[in-house]
């Protein structure tokens, strides 16, 4: 934007970026779509936008190829900016034969010597992924949300308070910006006819709304600071909210769980089950402990079953049950086991007859929904009068 535009409109949309919440709660994250998102960014810089000074066709489509084979889908964005660049370049053949295809091929071809080495035979995970979430449409297997989703609910959340801001700086900004405008509408759409949506997914497109956010901002006299003020204040609560406190709890039930490994080193017999939707908590990622962990299973159905449910459904449907059928052998009993509180009640009976005592409770949420409390209980099982920690 230094380039593009001057020193106090690049400031304003640096810090539109800076205090956005969403970037704040999706960049301390190891998501495919913060490397994917980051890496747009950079290629932007050498993007052949009107008046910029750092065009580099070579290196920008290096980082598209780059961000494609991380994430598939961080080509949806380039699509109409690569188009645009098509159309504008004078010399297409050349554009085509001595740039594009040799980036295309030299970056695939490295993508599958990779994969080749680590699968042990040929495969094409690109494809795999258009097979499983657009050709079979098997992500509605965690989730589906109506067509409108992202733009009744998906983008105005991403974007949070700069909304407003967004809008007056779609009618500011030159026409020159009018192709990250159509990046973002595009964007949207692609995505909408997907059932399976979520917030995370159009976080690439998240910097281009910054550079009409930052316009904005630099046209605002008289309501300046108080537009800043606000901006600032409630993107940090909301960022400190989303990062620190809102559904906190599956990481702090696991380091616990360190803490009672490292705390008991001798207690070589404990074993965990984790009695949660799945997915919920990390493992050995934050225990980094020997210690034997198991939670229940959601794998997609890949066989085309009609009536297919998972482990972690059929757990669901009726969860004392499972338990007693599951673990009618009291050597199998696991010595932790975590459940959201709304479990509690129903699983009381076998809880009770099994010898288990509540040890720990931790904060989850303000906003429970469905089959997730808003607190975690760790059990633990009673074993001759004496409980398996100190």
């Amino acid at each position: 934007m230094k380039q593009l535009e001057n020193q106090q409109v690049a400031r304003w949309v640096f810090f539109c970026q800076l205090c956005s919440w969403f970037t704040w709660y999706c960049c301390t994250r190891t998501l495919t779509n913060t490397m994917e998102t980051v890496l747009t960014i950079i290629a932007l810089f050498y993007y052949p936008l009107e008046g910029s000074k750092s065009v580099d066709s070579v290196k920008y489509s290096s980082l598209v190829a780059l961000a494609f084979i991380i994430r598939p889908t961080a080509v949806i964005p380039w699509i109409p900016l690569l188009f645009r660049h098509f159309w504008q370049e004078q010399r297409k053949l050349d554009l085509i034969l001595h740039q594009f295809l040799p980036v295309g091929f030299a970056t695939l071809s490295w993508s599958l010597m990779i994969d080749r080495i680590f699968f042990g035979q040929w495969t094409l995970v690109q494809y795999n992924f258009l097979k499983f979430n657009v050709l079979q449409n098997l992500g509605t297997f965690y989730g589906s949300h109506p067509w409108h989703w992202y733009f009744s609910q998906g983008f105005p959340v991403v974007l949070g308070t700069h909304l407003p801001f967004f809008i007056h700086g779609c009618f500011l900004a030159p026409k020159r910006y009018q192709i990250l405008l159509v990046t973002v509408l595009w964007t949207l759409l692609v995505y909408s006819m997907l059932s399976h949506k979520e917030f995370r997914f159009i976080y690439p497109v998240l910097p281009f709304c910054m550079v009409f956010c930052g316009y904005s901002l630099n046209h605002l006299k008289t309501w300046k600071k108080p537009a800043l003020s606000f901006l600032f204040l409630s993107n940090m609560l909301l960022a400190l909210y989303t990062g620190l406190v809102h559904q906190r709890g599956t990481l702090d039930v696991m380091t616990h769980i360190q803490e009672l490994c490292y705390n008991n080193p001798n207690n070589s017999a404990a074993s965990v089950f984790v009695m949660m939707p799945c997915h919920s908590t990390p493992l050995y990622s934050h225990v980094h402990y020997p210690l034997p962990m198991r939670f229940l299973q959601c794998p997609p159905d890949l066989t085309g079953k009609s009536q297919y449910l998972d482990e972690a459904d059929t757990f669901y449907q009726n969860p004392l049950s499972w338990l007693y059928k599951e673990f009618h052998n009291n050597s199998t009993l696991p010595t932790y086991l975590l459940i959201f509180n709304v479990l509690e009640e129903e699983i009381s009976a076998f809880l009770i007859s099994r010898n288990y005592e509540r040890t720990a409770v931790f904060f989850h949420t303000h906003l429970p929904e469905g089959r997730t409390g808003s607190h975690i209980y760790i059990y633990e099982r009673k074993l001759k009068g004496k409980l398996y920690r100190r």
